[in-house]
């Protein structure tokens, strides 16, 4: 299975290089910007059995591991290869 896993900054968090990055692009011309917030993505390649077993094993890397509960959110996308 071929894992995206998306995390993001919450909302209620400040993100001061989404801040910055609002601003380079205003000083760029791009004044229709009204808010930038920076995020990653990783992906993953699992070899297990199933959607389900994938499923929960990304749950669990993102608790563990991945994302900060305190300050980020994650969601993902799970496709088979």
């Amino acid at each position: 299975y071929k894992v995206r896993v998306y995390v993001s900054i919450k909302k209620t968090v400040a993100d001061p290089q989404g801040k910055t990055i609002k601003h380079a692009l205003e000083s760029l011309g791009y004044l229709g910007v009204e808010d930038v917030r920076i995020g990653k993505l990783i992906e993953i390649n699992l070899k297990v059995s199933d959607r389900r077993s994938a499923e929960n094993q990304v749950k669990d890397m993102c608790k563990k591991l991945l994302v900060n509960p305190i300050i980020e959110d994650f969601t993902y996308d799970i496709k088979e290869e």
